[in-house]
């Protein structure tokens, strides 16, 4: 039985390495799939509504 040419494992673990360290960057950002634009209207929006409760709080 012969075998065509093997990857050699060096190869396969950096590759395999590229893959979790790359799904780990996309974890960090939040993964909500928002562009940076969408996350800075959501942010201010929230930011906002926290702001009247303080307000009311306050009075």
């Amino acid at each position: 039985s012969t075998r065509g040419p093997q990857p050699c494992h060096r190869e396969l673990a950096r590759q395999k390495n590229m893959k979790k360290q790359s799904d780990s960057a996309e974890g960090r950002r939040g993964g909500d799939g928002l562009s940076a634009a969408a996350r800075k209207q959501r942010d201010s929006e929230t930011m906002q509504q926290k702001q009247k409760k303080e307000e009311r709080k306050g009075q």
